[in-house]
């Protein structure tokens, strides 16, 4: 049935709808965004930087996410050795081109930092772990142990209160009191604590709350009103005491802020499975990790209402990409339709989460490539121009945001099935203009009617788009034919 926004809208048959432009649902208050990890096509001089770079500024999107990644030790971790005899490690010099770019990219909206990897000396274990002196050579061994060497976690707030400093107060003082001048004061509104905590470590709710707290207490010194980002787990279902334990005030210091809480999603097909099978497989995926999200929510509200919640990777990853870690492994080429996929998973779980009320849905990731996560590129890894995933996001970002008025949207038909096709979301923009959403979530054309839809434009993402930027048509008339996984946005007249 579809009782409200975001319900069935049509099976194979034509089927027909309209919008209650009167009857207001709620609110949204959920930013399509994406997230941008650091990798070594990102670098200068590279033939995909320039196009990336400015596809992200050309977005315009807020809430982008940055992360230097473990895969690259040189390229996100400011202090490599330890502390020795007067002097330090300290180097920043192949790591702030890709981060000031970033940072000039965006120049204007708001970001989330969030250097992931902490400099693994400040680990127990057994013998010192190398890293390549090659900083472009991936390795996936750079994190190991689980014990912090200074158990006051001091030395690691310490480490992110000095990052912290040298992009937004010109520099820092090392641990021997020598000053470091940067030169730069960015605006960085917003700070992420660690990443996949769950994998990363294999921390503990627990270790990482104290891990936290000591973080935003030495960051907090140095910007006051710096916003802070929280839990950020790989697979938040198998982990609900997590969100127990670090939503609950009476486990963190006085004073230390719960801003937002973040975690990840991404459907992943097995390895037998053909595009055909997969648009199954990614959707009911996708409808479970929605389940997950309303588990997490009544935690969240029931603990720490006042937090936000950030899904900052949203995607899909192939069987095929997880085998990448194997050096002889021979990719698979991608159908051009799995672009198309993605892009409607992305917008199909944007509108869901726009109607949970959460504040972030960030697309994963703006730059993959073969060997380093090549099924979640939003970009041409061959040039860094935009692919259907990049172009999808950005027809969200013109057309929907938070302060749109969420809409009802009428039964089409009392027996429609409980998995529908087509998922639609209608809106009254803040500007009062009147806006829905059409999700084709499967690799077929489908037919629909939609009461009051003559005249209105239609801008469209699907498979006979391909790369390019999204199509526009004008409707004649209420009826519309959308194709194979198309995501669309009805501008009504």
């Amino acid at each position: 049935m579809l009782a409200a926004a975001g319900r069935s809208l049509a099976q194979d048959a034509s089927a027909q709808t309209a919008v209650h432009w009167d009857k207001i649902v709620q609110e949204s208050r959920t930013t399509p965004t994406l997230q941008v990890v650091v990798n070594p096509p990102l670098r200068l001089g590279t033939p995909v930087h320039d196009n990336a770079f400015q596809a992200l500024h050309d977005l315009g999107a807020d809430f982008v996410r940055y992360v230097p990644w473990l895969p690259y030790p040189r390229l996100g971790v400011a202090e490599l050795e330890p502390p020795k005899d007067g002097k330090t490690s300290w180097d920043f010099s192949l790591i702030d081109p890709m981060t000031i770019d970033f940072l000039e990219a965006t120049k204007g909206h708001s970001i989330v930092l969030n250097f992931s990897t902490i400099p693994q000396w400040m680990y127990k274990t057994d013998k010192r772990i190398a890293y390549p002196d090659d900083p472009n050579k991936a390795v996936w061994d750079y994190e190991q142990g689980t014990e912090l060497r200074d158990s006051t976690c001091n030395e690691v707030a310490d480490y992110y209160a000095r990052l912290l400093s040298w992009y937004t107060k010109g520099g820092f003082t090392d641990e021997y009191g020598k000053r470091h001048e940067s030169g730069y004061h960015y605006s960085i509104p917003y700070w992420e604590v660690l990443n996949e905590v769950d994998f990363e470590h294999r921390m503990t709710p627990q270790t990482y709350t104290r891990l936290y707290d000591a973080i935003v207490t030495a960051m907090r010194k140095v910007q006051p009103e710096l916003k802070f980002v929280g839990v950020s787990l790989a697979t938040p279902g198998q982990n609900p005491d997590f969100f127990e334990y670090f939503l609950n005030s009476k486990n963190h210091g006085s004073g230390v802020p719960l801003d937002y809480i973040s975690y990840h999603f991404y459907a992943v097909p097995t390895p037998d499975e053909t595009l055909e099978v997969q648009q199954h497989t990614v959707f009911a995926h996708a409808d479970g990790f929605l389940n997950t999200v309303r588990y997490i929510e009544t935690i969240r509200k029931r603990l720490s209402p006042g937090t936000g919640t950030m899904i900052n990777e949203i995607g899909i990853i192939s069987a095929d990409d997880i085998a990448q870690v194997d050096p002889n492994h021979v990719a698979k080429p991608m159908p051009a339709s799995y672009w198309n996929l993605a892009g409607a998973e992305y917008a199909y779980i944007f509108a869901e989460l726009t109607q949970l009320g959460i504040d972030v849905a960030g697309e994963s990731q703006l730059v993959g490539y073969p060997t380093q996560f090549p099924s979640v590129s939003m970009v041409d890894w061959n040039n860094g121009k935009p692919n259907a995933r990049l172009w999808v996001l950005k027809l969200l970002h013109d057309n929907f945001g938070p302060g749109d008025k969420i809409v009802e949207i009428a039964p089409a038909n009392p027996f429609a099935p409980e998995q529908p096709y087509v998922t639609g979301l209608a809106v009254v923009t803040k500007l009062g203009k009147r806006k829905m959403l059409l999700v084709n979530k499967r690799d077929r054309n489908l037919d629909l009617s939609i009461a009051g839809a003559a005249g209105s434009r239609f801008d469209y993402v699907d498979v006979t788009t391909g790369f390019q930027p999204p199509a526009s048509t004008k409707l004649a008339s209420d009826k519309l034919m959308i194709h194979g996984f198309s995501v669309g946005v009805l501008t009504f007249p």
